[in-house]
């Protein structure tokens, strides 16, 4: 990891999922509205803190399959749910219908971003241009910034769903730096995935820095690496 400042950025591009917008609370909120939202407890099977954890569990592994092309969009947000249940012991006749478009309709007002998100926004925009790359589906993503007042920070909002490909593909990434019509040179890509974010700008040519707030251990050269959002405040 390298010393900050290393050099002078014009850009910073920043994920938007698990680096600004809090997507494990805001996930987590919404599954315990919708547990009582559709009596799921009376199966006495499962708590919502169990519903909650096996759907965190299914839906990253759905996402992959995603990002890999093996699934639909449709498919992503209706057989992330219907697993989860069946995983936890309902029958195909016991789950209930509209809860996959309750969900997608709720969690995206959720409104739960990192500590600092919006000091360290005020703060770089004074200083940088900023922009979102994030894979995602643009309407859900347009809803989230809406909701949590993000919009107003920036510039370009890159999803994956627009562009055809998914971070780490660097092909996303130089897509955003074409529509901020900037260098990758002059650019900074700032997420929370070593493999989406980290390797994708890498891959691009941009520098990065990995917002790791959990502190895991990685054996993943960066350019820098933050534990607080709060840390950019320093160093940009």
């Amino acid at each position: 990891m390298k010393l900050f400042p290393l050099k002078t950025y014009k850009h910073l591009f920043f994920d938007l999922d698990h680096t600004l917008w809090d997507f494990e609370k805001n996930a987590e909120e919404t599954i315990v509205v919708l547990y009582n939202q559709f009596d799921l407890a009376k199966f006495g099977k499962f708590s919502s803190t169990d519903f909650y954890k096996k759907y965190s569990y299914v839906n990253h592994r759905m996402w992959r399959l995603y990002h890999e092309g093996k699934i639909t969009q449709q498919q992503l947000r209706t057989n992330r749910f219907e697993q989860t249940l069946l995983k936890l012991g309902l029958t195909p006749a016991q789950i209930p219908t509209g809860l996959p478009e309750a969900f997608t309709t709720l969690c995206p007002t959720k409104t739960a971003v990192f500590p600092y998100t919006y000091e360290v926004l005020r703060y770089l925009q004074k200083k940088y241009t900023l922009h979102i790359i994030t894979n995602g589906f643009k309407d859900v993503q347009e809803i989230k910034m809406t909701s949590s007042n993000l919009h107003e920070y920036f510039q370009e909002v890159i999803t994956s769903e627009c562009v055809n490909c998914s971070k780490p593909d660097r092909k996303i990434f130089e897509y955003a730096l074409s529509r901020a019509n900037v260098k990758a040179a002059e650019s900074l890509m700032i997420g929370d995935s070593l493999e989406a974010d980290i390797l994708g700008a890498k891959n691009a040519g941009m520098d990065q820095i990995y917002f790791n707030p959990g502190k895991k251990r990685h054996h993943q050269k960066v350019t820098y690496e933050i534990s607080c959002l709060s840390e950019l405040m320093r160093v940009l």
